[in-house]
């Protein structure tokens, strides 16, 4: 049976492996940066359809130890990668190295690259070409202290790229990072969620196709496996069948969506359309000082901005404050969730957290944290 390795935002490696439990593949293992599971390619098809959470579904093919460039090639060589495209196809190498022996990755690539092409050479009497922005066959190599793994990317563009958001607003979330950290929040999706700082609209986005059962993989135009020779074009109908025939048409509650800056917030309507939950969300012109709770309880969840530039943290610190005042004064009987990348400012919502958890938005740590409101 295949083995596959779902990679996964840093700090949701264990949100990762529940959801592709849920989907019934076989987990067999898991790291900090994602999961092994077992699956015929018809489970590596299923993953990439429903995952939320997974940044990219990997097939692992070789893993050998090299510390010259003719060791590095000669290992290449032991699989065959002329059964996946033909050499009219085309493929890029994505490398990365460290503490190996061969430090420059650019090197490693060229290395990768050649014993790919001559293979195919010597196969068929023709190579394939190099397209590093969309190949037919992505091949991803890593070496650590001289250890390499090497793996096919199936997914092509990274999960989190659902299709719908075209535009979004400075500093966006990542919507795979937004469905785990739903996912974290032990939302059941029978309840509203709101998003008091909405920006591109993510968390509620994300929140309504999870709600509606939307598979996230529908949204898109193609994965990187249908372009492969072993693609099975029936196996992957069905699927795909099978999860349009599970979406809910409607819901009996709205998400709501809160931003005060106009052209941001047509941004996120937009966004919202072209996922096709438009109709499930409310939008909200208002500054958070003056939000009120649209209904008496759900799930509140917002991403404040870090002040990640100088002289920002100060500025920031009445954002915090009003944030602070409003889930406290506005929002009795909800659980609120704030995911910041500054502790300090943190500290300016004068709340205490019931629940913690660290995350990385991108290369900023972050906390993710919890705060029951009760009422006054």
């Amino acid at each position: 049976m295949p083995e596959f390795y779902a990679s996964a935002p840093n700090g949701l490696s264990e949100a990762l492996e529940a959801e592709l439990l849920d989907l019934d593949l076989k987990v067999l293992r898991r790291n900090s940066s994602g999961v092994t599971f077992e699956a015929p390619w018809s489970g590596c098809y299923k993953a990439n359809l429903h995952s939320r959470i997974a940044s990219r579904i990997l097939k692992p093919v070789l893993d050998f130890t090299a510390y010259q460039p003719e060791e590095l090639y000669g290992q290449i060589l032991k699989h065959d990668f002329t059964k996946y495209i033909s050499e009219k196809g085309t493929i890029a190498v994505d490398a990365g190295v460290q503490d190996c022996m061969m430090r420059d990755q650019r090197y490693v690539a060229m290395k990768v690259k050649d014993a790919i092409v001559d293979q195919f050479r010597d196969k068929t009497g023709e190579r394939p070409n190099v397209d590093s922005a969309n190949p037919d066959l992505r091949i991803v190599i890593r070496g650590n202290r001289n250890v390499f793994q090497v793996a096919l990317d199936t997914s092509g563009d990274s999960l989190f790229q659902r299709g719908y958001r075209k535009a979004a607003g400075e500093a966006p979330l990542k919507e795979n990072l937004a469905a785990g950290l739903l996912r974290l929040t032990g939302w059941k999706k029978d309840q509203p969620v709101i998003d008091l700082m909405t920006g591109a609209g993510t968390f509620v986005i994300e929140a309504a196709l999870m709600a509606l059962n939307v598979a996230p993989g529908v949204l898109r135009k193609g994965f990187a496996f249908q372009k492969w020779l072993n693609f099975d074009s029936q196996a992957w109908e069905a699927l795909v069948n099978e999860a349009v025939e599970q979406e809910k048409p409607d819901l009996p509650f709205k998400f709501h969506g809160y931003e005060l800056d106009k052209v941001t917030l047509q941004k996120a309507k937009d966004n919202a359309r072209r996922a096709g939950v438009d109709h499930v969300i409310e939008w909200h012109r208002e500054h958070i000082a003056a939000v009120e709770a649209p209904v008496e309880a759900g799930m509140a969840i917002v991403n404040p901005p870090y002040g990640a530039r100088i002289g920002e943290e100060d500025n920031l610190r009445d954002v915090y404050r009003d944030l602070g005042f409003t889930l406290k004064h506005k929002f009795p009987k909800w659980s609120c969730w704030v995911l910041s990348g500054n502790k300090n400012l943190i500290q300016d919502l004068h709340l205490k957290a019931n629940q913690r958890h660290f995350v990385y938005n991108g290369p900023i740590e972050c906390r993710f944290l919890r705060y029951d409101m009760v009422k006054l």
